[in-house]
């Protein structure tokens, strides 16, 4: 739906009047503005290639999903890289060709992987125009195509189509292959985004068929499992999860020493390598998780039914033992495989009332479960008293769809103590497995944080001082941090942010990714360099590997050495440099969907509300927001309950004035009244204009407040 004057087209003009001298800016009264009426890039929003998680982290410190406070820095996106190569039992494609006309290269892509060359389907809406129908792309620019009349072909529908076989009749038009649905059914559009991303939506014939047997009958390891079913276990997981990659036991060894049992899937029994399964799995290189749907690395006769430890059912784990002092420190680490069987199913929400004394915890988990918590207490004071790990607040929105597929809510996920329990736990696991492998030398994936640049970090405390924050002394003299203390000084500010944050009640949105646009990208190596945003020297992904390939190239590699059945990475050095470049892009671009997916759920969101209380006339209604980001094209602005919604304030709504972008990204300011919009300032909107099906709300000014 819409309401008022139509925003000006991508990349028309700033305004007509004359620049003042030396002028840089855009005029904003009288012309039609500049840049997207739309979502804005991550370059433009100040965000690295994470932004969803808590401190340091989320489930395991840096995951995508749950996690990647600690992945700043960059675009998002980073380079492709070509494909592992296949003799490593490498996933098909990479012949590196780019996927879309102006759009950055796609680490994968089943479109160019598999459709004949320059014959790429076009994702769009059928429209008519004059005598003709013709498909308009959904997503992003791109011409107009006619297609063919018949075969399913129906006006307002959005459809897959083919371009004409070549040799065949002249003037014919791209024919359908798939009608995904309705531009008003959120479900249908989100659908149509993972197709129009090159995303198979579907399993090979030889991948499912192996799946099936495989997890009927799992491949025998020549290895005895430890028999942990009878000792008490329990997952904790958000309310909408749909597969349960990890586990927690826990049992008193002494007053103050805890053992934990960090219980992961064993994947690498069902998954051989040079399978067919570890080949699909290798090319999708992670899980993508869009609102209502999930397109999984992992077939889901895997990935929700046999590897997922599901409770009351006997599953394939390795697990990682380890023991942890009232100090917080970590010792006696060992790996295993072993068999066990989940006593509880537990959910965030439902711990925090177990803490709170809201709820009861019963038997057999409720001692572990109290156990965990005080061993996930120890290694928090350990961090805090170390102060070199991040601090980096951020909310992840879970969309509720009902049955027909329309997006009915959101609940904005923070970090709360349940969390920061799962949290500690994993990065415990994963810093020992990571520990274990760099000193054997074992040929494996790292995750990688490198220590920040201090020109970045002084930027950053600059960025700071000028939105009001406070700073550290050596931000106002040097203008950068001693030599060698940049980890130390970007934790200390992140700490600031995180203080001032929590003072005034506001900036959050806005802070945080100034942050982690301060950090090194975070990224898989063949090398432990350590992982600077958890201020550890040894760190890997292990914990998830139904979701992400790189864990389960660390299970193979670390049961390899203890004697667990599995053999090493048989490639040379190049290719596992190959693989680790690869599954970083994979990574990458399931980012850059989960972000345009969840813009598209919250904007299909924001109609419901508006249609629910007025309609049109409501969208005049003004709105409390609040500045997080600023860019050539004007100011974004985050809104509604909760933050939920997130518009662009294009810079003719501004006033009549000259617009700049300050030298460190944070404020314009008019070139003649000297007024400022910054990152942090409270603003009153309205909604201009709302397109559901690309994510995009257009704003315009109702108040300064």
């Amino acid at each position: 739906m819409s309401g008022g004057r139509r925003p000006g087209p991508r990349g028309s003009g700033g305004g007509r009047g004359k620049r003042p001298p030396g002028g840089k800016g855009k005029r904003a009264a009288g012309g039609r503005g500049r840049g997207p009426s739309g979502p804005r890039s991550d370059d433009e929003r100040g965000r690295g290639s994470a932004g969803r998680g808590s401190r340091a982290g989320g489930r395991d410190g840096d995951g995508r999903r749950d996690g990647g406070a600690t992945d700043g820095g960059g675009t998002g996106r980073g380079a492709r890289g070509r494909a592992p190569d296949r003799g490593a039992g490498a996933p098909p494609g990479g012949r590196g060709a780019a996927s879309r006309p102006g759009a950055p290269d796609l680490p994968r892509d089943v479109w160019r992987d598999h459709a004949p060359s320059g014959r790429r389907p076009v994702v769009g809406l059928v429209r008519r125009r004059g005598r003709l129908l013709v498909a308009e792309p959904l997503f992003g620019r791109g011409e107009l195509v006619v297609v063919e009349r018949g075969g399913g072909v129906r006006e307002g529908r959005i459809g897959v189509f083919v371009p004409p076989r070549r040799g065949g009749r002249r003037n014919a038009g791209h024919r359908l292959v798939r009608e995904v649905g309705r531009p008003d059914v959120a479900r249908d559009v989100l659908e149509a985004l993972l197709l129009d991303r090159g995303l198979p939506r579907r399993v090979a014939r030889s991948v499912a068929a192996e799946a099936e047997g495989v997890a009927q009958a799992p491949p025998a390891v020549d290895v005895a499992r430890r028999d942990l079913r009878d000792t008490p276990t329990f997952t904790i997981d958000p309310a909408s999860a749909r597969d349960f990659d990890d586990a927690i036991s826990a049992e008193r060894v002494a007053d103050d020493v805890v053992r934990i049992h960090v219980h992961v899937a064993d994947v690498s029994a069902f998954v051989r390598p040079g399978g067919a399964l570890d080949g699909d799995a290798r090319w999708r290189g992670t899980s993508v998780y869009v609102p209502g749907t999930v397109e999984p690395m992992l077939p889901e006769r895997l990935s929700n039914g046999a590897c997922s430890l599901v409770p009351g059912e006997d599953r394939l784990a390795v697990s990682v033992a380890f023991e942890v002092d009232g100090a917080g420190a970590v010792r006696r680490a060992s790996v295993e495989r072993t068999l066990i069987r989940s006593d509880a199913r537990l959910e965030y929400d439902q711990v925090d009332e177990i803490f709170a004394g809201t709820e009861r915890a019963t038997d057999p988990w409720a001692t572990p479960l109290a156990l965990a918590r005080q061993a996930a207490a120890a290694l928090q004071r350990r961090r805090d008293a170390g102060r070199l790990a991040l601090e980096v607040e951020s909310q992840e929105p879970r969309f509720v769809l009902d049955e027909e597929g329309h997006v009915t809510g959101v609940a904005v996920e923070r970090s709360s103590e349940s969390h920061r329990l799962i949290e500690h736990l994993m990065v415990a696991a994963n810093a020992e497995v990571a520990r274990l492998l760099e000193r054997a030398g074992a040929p494996a994936l790292h995750r990688v944080h490198e220590a920040p640049d201090p020109g970045r970090v002084g930027r950053l405390a600059a960025q700071l001082r000028v939105l009001g924050l406070p700073a550290p002394t050596w931000s106002a003299t040097d203008g950068q941090p001693p030599e060698g203390e940049a980890p130390a000084a970007v934790a200390e500010l992140s700490r600031l942010v995180a203080d001032h944050v929590r003072r005034h009640g506001r900036g959050a949105a806005g802070y945080a990714p100034l942050v982690l646009r301060a950090l090194q990208q975070a990224r898989y190596l063949p090398d432990a360099r350590g992982h600077a945003g958890l201020a550890l020297e040894h760190y890997c992904h292990f914990t998830s590997p139904i979701r992400r390939y790189p864990d389960l190239v660390d299970h193979r590699a670390v049961l390899a050495l203890v004697g667990g059945g599995e053999a090493a990475f048989a490639g040379s050095r190049s290719q596992l440099e190959e693989l680790a470049t690869w599954c970083s892009a994979t990574e990458r671009e399931a980012m850059d969907v989960e972000r345009h997916a969840d813009r598209i759920a919250a904007a299909f969101l924001l109609e419901r509300e508006l249609l629910a209380s007025g309609g049109v006339a409501r969208a005049g209604a003004r709105l409390a927001g609040e500045v997080t980001g600023v860019a050539s094209a004007g100011a974004f602005v985050r809104f509604g309950d909760d933050g939920a919604h997130e518009g662009l304030l294009p810079l003719r709504e501004l006033g009549d004035d000259w617009w700049e972008l300050d030298e460190l990204g944070v404020r314009l300011v008019g070139s003649r009244s000297g007024a400022t919009v910054a990152i942090g300032d409270p603003i009153d909107v309205r909604i201009e204009r709302l397109e559901p099906a690309r994510g995009r709300v257009t704003l315009a000014l109702a108040r300064r407040r």
